[in-house]
């Protein structure tokens, strides 16, 4: 007799997970009652019809079009409670409100933007979450969509036809699995960044417009190992909540804006099929870690078109001059304050180069919310303030089109000078203009010379 030595392929497999195996492989040889056996589910086709219509209901419940928002929100509170999310206290929330109030004191001297009147709130984490999830809601909606489609198509196709004929045709089982595996993921982003944020303003965008707020137990963490008061940790963090707020409360058109670009980029995105195929064979159904895990890999082509290039542009920039404008008028406002500089450095280098959580965020839609370019910005702002004052820097934010452009940030110390030429060719067209509306070219040239001649008491040349 031959004696036989066993290999990977003859050990004992766990039968469920050879089932799950030939699933989403679409090996035509899956018995689907197999699969209910192993499972310990029923393998009487009519039961089996019943328990996935249980199923169905579970993921479309809550459902608010392709994406399961619900669970979304849901995932976030559980990630932002994971540890310990501790209630703000009575001294907590006494102490924010200080800070924010010696914040605005601060930074009436160095901006003409008026105060807002906001009151100063201070949030936990899962406050945060609350507050800020209809934003993630927008800024996500578009690519969102189109992932819960590509997923739906995705694990559709994998199935057999025996067993999409036993589920009844339920082909929105499908379409809201995915809506339900993208939420998980925006959850778990979510709930991650809770985490990590200072204020409600800490990304660069209104995540909570209207309101100013800080939280107390990041901004506790955020100072540990610095040899720093905590007092003047939260009220350099303040003065930044307090400047971002007076900025996005006074330029109407810079949420908008904002956003808009990132919609923009968003509805640009193209789904590769393969990967999210190949995420789709990873997934194990009873573990949502997989399904997380599956979506962290990225599901975006790699490449963008000229119009996301654009956008993506645009919207560097625009976070680029919002945090710099708010780095320049804090180290303004915080001159006095000892640990000012320290803390302006510590601030700069987290902001432009992300956390965990932001880095989560960026592969599950694709887009990093950092102002790669905040120096540059911070400088020219500053030139702008030695140049035209406080009151002609904070005037360039009256219209998008007089703001920097990314070339303006190239060369800061040209911006000026190229205002100018702009300026200066805008006064020739009014000038040309006025002489238009005036009539005076409708006048001959030589009636034109007649009226110079006689305004100077000199005749004119003989006419023949």
């Amino acid at each position: 007799m031959t004696s036989h030595q066993p290999n990977d392929d003859d050990a004992p497999k766990d039968p469920l997970s050879e089932m799950l195996a030939k699933l989403f492989s679409g090996d035509s040889s899956f018995d689907p009652a197999e699969m209910a056996k192993a499972a310990g589910m029923p393998s009487d086709p009519n039961s089996m019809a019943m328990m996935m219509q249980q199923v169905q209901a579970m993921f479309s419940a809550s459902s608010d079009g392709p994406v399961n928002w619900q669970m979304a929100h849901e995932q976030a509170r559980r990630v932002a409670a994971a540890g310990t999310d501790p209630s703000v206290t009575a001294q907590q929330s006494r102490d924010v409100d200080e800070a924010l109030r010696i914040a605005e004191m601060w930074i009436d001297p160095v901006t003409d933007f008026p105060s807002t009147a906001m009151l100063g709130r201070a949030w936990s984490r899962a406050e945060w979450v609350e507050a800020t999830m209809d934003t993630w809601k927008q800024m996500t909606e578009p690519v969102a969509n189109s992932i819960a489609e590509a997923l739906s198509e995705a694990i559709s196709g994998q199935l057999p036809e025996e067993m999409k004929s036993m589920m009844g045709g339920a082909s929105s089982m499908f379409r809201n699995m995915g809506g339900a595996m993208f939420g998980l993921q925006l959850g778990q982003a979510v709930g991650a960044l809770s985490k990590d944020v200072v204020s409600s303003t800490d990304i660069g965008v209104p995540l909570a417009e209207g309101k100013m707020a800080l939280l107390p137990a990041n901004v506790q963490a955020f100072g540990e190992g610095l040899d720093v008061p905590e007092q003047e940790v939260r009220i350099f963090l303040a003065v930044r909540e307090a400047a971002h707020a007076r900025l996005f409360t006074h330029v109407p058109w810079l949420s908008a804006h904002l956003f808009g670009t990132i919609v923009s980029y968003a509805r640009g995105i193209r789904i590769d099929l393969s990967k999210v195929e190949d995420a789709a064979r990873d997934i194990d159904p009873s573990n949502p870690e997989s399904m997380q895990a599956a979506l962290s890999q990225g599901v975006f082509m790699p490449e963008r078109t000229k119009e996301q290039e654009a956008a993506l542009v645009r919207l560097e920039t625009a976070l680029a001059l919002v945090e710099g404008w708010v780095d320049q008028v804090t180290a303004s406002a915080t001159v006095n304050l000892p640990s000012s500089s320290a803390l302006r450095e510590m601030v700069r280098r987290r902001r432009a180069t992300g956390g965990p959580a932001e880095h989560a965020f960026a592969s599950l839609v694709g887009l990093e919310l950092r102002p790669r370019r905040l120096r540059d910005s911070a400088s020219l702002w500053a030139r702008l303030t030695e140049e035209r004052s406080i009151a002609g820097r904070d005037a360039v934010w009256e219209h998008p089109d007089l703001l920097p452009t990314a070339d303006d940030l190239d060369d800061p110390e040209g911006f000026a000078s190229r205002q100018q030429l702009l300026d200066a060719s805008e006064y020739d067209v009014d000038a040309a203009l006025t002489r238009l509306l005036n009539g005076e070219f409708d006048k001959p040239e030589s009636d034109q010379n007649d009226s110079d001649d006689d305004s100077s008491g000199e005749p004119g040349p003989e006419r023949s």
